[in-house]
């Protein structure tokens, strides 16, 4: 046992410990702990309760140590590791959230991840997780961008009222063409063509 590490193993302990150690849902690392515990109250060195358990001498002394300050309890909870991750200062998670609620600076029809990691100046899985905890989905957003064309609106308008002029004309010679009878001659179908509606002189 190393030095400096003194336990005491009572009556009461040893029943829970070998409880412990024969339960069959006792979690493993349970099990090979208060083995630990139950081999050097039995006088056992160091050597020999790491062959027993097969852990390094480190971790025999870790938890020789652990149940010395805190008995049976502390060999069946782990202490809580901080996260790896450092949060985020509310100040750039509030800036990720309002710079998403706007339109991107560049041509585009939404922020992506890049985007906005270097426009915040974070990398993009936190933004990932600043949009994840806070429900946006700017994927799913799609704005409509006109163009920088000078003659934009013009052609447009071009464009739209070609669009009318060929709904109308096909609403006025829908209900007027007819497939042509397999005995109609070539005279006939030139006469029924004439028939149909000229096109607007707006549509020209």
């Amino acid at each position: 046992m190393r030095k400096g590490i003194s336990i005491t193993v009572t009556p009461a302990d040893r029943m829970r410990l070998q409880s412990i150690i024969r339960d069959r849902n006792s979690p493993q690392k349970h099990v090979w702990r208060a083995r630990i515990i139950v081999l050097t109250a039995d006088s056992e060195g160091t050597t020999a309760v790491m062959r027993a358990v097969g852990k390094g001498k480190t971790v025999v002394w870790r938890w020789q140590e652990r149940f010395m300050h805190e008995g049976v309890e502390g060999l069946t909870r782990d202490k809580t590791r901080p996260s790896r991750i450092p949060a985020l200062p509310p100040e750039t998670v509030d800036r990720v959230v309002a710079l998403t609620n706007q339109a991107p600076p560049h041509e585009a029809t939404h922020w992506t991840a890049s985007a906005m990691a270097k426009a915040a100046g974070i990398s993009p899985s936190s933004v990932r997780r600043i949009w994840k905890r806070h429900g946006l989905q700017p994927h799913r957003v799609r704005a409509f961008k006109l163009s920088n064309d000078p003659k934009f609106a013009e052609k447009l308008k071009d464009v739209v009222g070609l669009g009318a002029c060929l709904r109308a004309g096909h609403s006025r010679t829908r209900g007027s063409i007819r497939r042509p009878m397999p005995w109609s001659s070539a005279s006939t179908r030139k006469a029924k063509s004439r028939r149909l509606t000229a096109p607007s002189p707006d549509c020209r």
